[in-house]
């Protein structure tokens, strides 16, 4: 990264003015060129000409780069061939992204980005971790915001199964936020990558959010939420989503959760309800039916009937349903996420279960 594009990485102009430049004078040092040394009016009007210059500084330019030799951060930038290629289709794209870990799996392969409430409750937890543990056993790459919540169970089971993942932040590298996942971010750059538009230093501002976001979903084949409050900020990540041309799902919720309002209405509004896992592979055009797929199904539908005769009315702990059963607990969250999608059982807070209706 030379100084032209960290000069440019300071100028407070929009991405899409700024790929503009680029277009036009396909690279920053050209751009320096004529908007600060020679401020050529021709091509600039005087409000661009003082934005540009007065974001030449010479002691602010030799912190950044000090900066990202420090914490060992790299950076792409918008014409390079390893820039992910699903973030050039928009012309919102950041011109510079700042990473840790290796990015190229963006470029390889599926992308899924998985957000969530940060006000999970079992439910959703289980849910993420059953989809991506599936999605990485068939090499589907996993974006999130790394956030609280479904975001941190989405890299976490990633990494357990031995998938990629990559994290979009909302701050400069070397900010991590939130604090408590220090140890996730470390990891993810061990196995995946983490990402960001904005500078080393930055602190995670509210309003970063909302615009990290739109890089959350145009990285994304397609977006999952997989809980979201009426106000949730994975709504704006859904409609940005749509917005791109992107196919969005939801996982359907209880009427009377709070954290399923958000998806419950974009099912409504038009979102692929996600019910199980294959239908993100049928979404993706993916053929994955194998004999030890069917097999699986098959055993589940009979775990089905076991775990339904002994739940009832009264709440029924997990850990009582395991010693009951005698099935791995993985394999009973599969179970119990199905009957749950069927509006068989439901979960209640303290991860207690009750049957819903009687089957006919």
């Amino acid at each position: 990264m030379n100084d032209y594009d960290i000069w440019f990485s300071l100028v407070k102009l929009s991405p899409k003015i700024k790929l503009k430049l680029i277009n036009d004078f396909n690279n920053t040092q050209q751009i320096w060129y004529y908007g600060v040394h020679n401020k050529k009016t021709e091509y600039f009007n005087n409000t661009l000409i003082n934005v540009l210059t007065c974001a030449w500084n010479d002691k602010e330019i030799d912190n950044v780069r000090r900066n990202l030799e420090t914490n060992e951060i790299k950076s792409i930038q918008y014409y390079e061939d390893e820039y992910p290629q699903k973030l050039k289709n928009y012309d919102d794209a950041p011109y510079t992204l700042f990473y840790k870990g290796n990015i190229m799996p963006l470029n390889e392969g599926f992308n899924i980005s998985v957000v969530g409430s940060r006000k999970y409750s079992n439910y959703g937890k289980d849910v993420t971790k059953i989809i991506c543990s599936d999605l990485c056993a068939s090499k589907v790459n996993i974006i999130s915001g790394m956030a609280k919540g479904i975001d941190t169970f989405a890299h976490v089971s990633c990494l357990e199964n031995d998938g990629y993942t990559c994290a979009v932040l909302g701050a400069g590298l070397d900010v991590i936020y939130p604090k408590e996942n220090s140890k996730l971010f470390n990891e993810i750059v061990q196995k995946g990558a983490v990402i960001s538009e904005f500078l080393p230093g930055t602190p995670p501002y509210a309003y970063n959010f909302p615009q990290r976001n739109r890089i959350i979903s145009a990285l994304g084949d397609i977006i999952i939420v997989i809980e979201a409050g009426e106000k949730s900020g994975s709504l704006i990540t859904a409609n940005l989503a749509l917005e791109q041309g992107k196919d969005v799902m939801a996982v359907p919720g209880s009427i009377f959760s709070f954290e399923s309002k958000g998806t419950n209405k974009l099912i409504k509004d038009g979102a692929f309800p996600l019910t199980s896992s294959n239908d993100i592979f049928d979404l993706l055009g993916i053929e994955i039916e194998t004999k030890k797929n069917t097999t699986v199904r098959a055993l589940n539908s009979k775990l089905n009937e076991k775990i339904y005769s002994i739940i009832s009315d009264s709440p029924l702990h997990i850990n009582d349903i395991i010693k009951i059963t005698s099935i791995d607990i993985k394999q009973l969250y599969e179970v119990l996420f199905e009957m749950q999608i069927k509006n068989e059982v439901l979960c209640l807070s303290g991860n207690y279960y009750v049957r819903v209706n009687d089957k006919i």
